[in-house]
C-alpha cells in the first residue's frame, strides 16, 4: 500500500508473489490440459493414417460415443456407482486401520517389534492371489471388495503415520517433558500435528491405491462394477466400452486425489503454504 504525495489517493500494489503463484495455478492446470487436447487429436487422425483398426484400439470420438450412450440408459451410471461405493469403503477402512496400528506402534517400541512383521507380511502376500480367496470367504457382493481395496491402501499410510509420529522435534518433546505434560497431552500436541504432513502424503498414496484393489475384486468375482463391465466388453469385444471405462476411472482417481489435496491445504495449511512458497 502507497500514499501519494498529496495524501489524498492510497494505492494497493499487488505482491509480486501473489502473481507468481496466479501464473503458477493457470501453468498446472493449462499444462495438462493442453497436453490432454494434443494426445487426443493425434490419437483420434493419425490412426486412420497409421490403419489401425478400430476393434483393436477405438477412436476417442467412439469412446465418447459410448460415454454418452452408456450414461444416457444408466449401465454406466450402476457400473460407476458400484466401483466408487467399493473405493470410497475400502479407503475409510484402510485409512482407519493404518492410522490405528501406525498410533499403536508408535506409541510402545515393544508393540512396534512384536506387530510390524505381521504387517510387512500381510503387505508382501499379493493381493491379486488373496482376491480369489475373499471372493471365497465373502462372495460376490461388495464387501470382498472393500476388503482388498483396503488391504491395499492401509500399508502406504501405516508407513508414513509411524514415520511421522517419530519425526517430532526433539525439542518440543523435551519441553513438554520439562512442564509435566502427560504422554497423551504430548501426543495430542506435538507429535501428531507433525506427523500430518506425512499422514497426508500417505492419504493421497491410499486413495489412488483404493480403486486398484477394488478393480482387481471385481476381476476375480462379481456381478456389477467397472472391473466386471470391462471383463464384459472383453467377451463381447466391444474395445470402446473398454476404454470407457478406463476413462471413468481414471477420472475417478483424479476427482478423490484432488479432494486429499484440498483436505490437506485446508488442514495442514503450514504444509501447503510452506510448500507452495518453496514452489514460486
Amino acid at each position: 500500500m502507497a500514499i501519494d504525495p498529496a495524501g489524498s489517493k492510497v494505492t494497493t500494489r499487488p505482491s509480486p508473489g501473489a502473481g507468481r503463484r496466479s501464473r503458477a495455478g493457470m501453468l498446472t492446470w493449462m499444462a495438462p490440459a493442453g497436453l490432454l487436447v494434443l494426445v487426443v487429436l493425434a490419437w483420434q487422425y493419425l490412426l486412420p493414417l497409421l490403419n489401425v483398426p478400430s476393434y483393436l484400439v477405438p477412436r476417442p470420438s467412439e469412446i465418447a460415443t459410448s460415454l454418452f450412450h452408456g450414461f444416457g440408459d444408466g449401465t454406466y451410471w450402476n457400473q460407476t456407482a458400484t466401483t466408487l461405493e467399493e473405493i470410497l469403503l475400502g479407503f475409510v477402512i484402510g485409512v482407519a486401520l493404518g492410522l490405528g496400528i501406525g498410533i499403536v506402534i508408535s506409541w510402545s517400541r515393544i508393540l512396534d517389534v512384536m506387530i510390524t512383521p505381521y504387517m510387512v507380511a500381510l503387505n508382501a502376500l499379493p493381493k491379486v492371489a488373496v482376491a480369489p480367496l475373499l471372493v471365497i470367504w465373502l462372495g460376490q457382493g461388495v464387501m470382498s471388495k472393500v476388503i482388498i481395496a483396503a488391504l491395499i491402501a492401509f500399508f502406504p499410510l501405516l508407513v508414513n503415520v509411524t514415520t511421522g509420529l517419530a519425526s517430532a522435534d526433539s525439542q518440543q518433546i523435551a519441553l513438554m517433558r520439562s512442564l509435566t505434560a502427560s504422554t497423551w497431552a504430548t501426543f495430542t500436541k506435538v507429535r501428531f500435528p507433525n506427523a500430518l504432513p506425512h499422514i497426508f502424503a500417505g492419504l493421497q498414496v491410499a486413495i489412488v491405491l483404493a480403486p486398484v484393489g477394488a478393480i482387481v475384486g471385481e476381476f476375480v468375482g462379481a456381478t456389477s462394477g467397472i472391473g466386471y463391465y470391462i471383463q464384459l466388453t472383453t467377451v463381447l469385444v466391444n474395445p470402446a466400452g473398454m476404454f470407457a471405462m478406463f476413462v471413468i476411472l481414471i477420472v475417478i482417481s483424479l476427482i478423490l486425489y484432488e479432494i486429499v489435496r484440498f483436505a490437506w491445504r485446508r488442514l495442514v495449511f503450514w504444509s501447503s503454504a510452506q510448500a507452495s512458497a518453496n514452489i514460486s
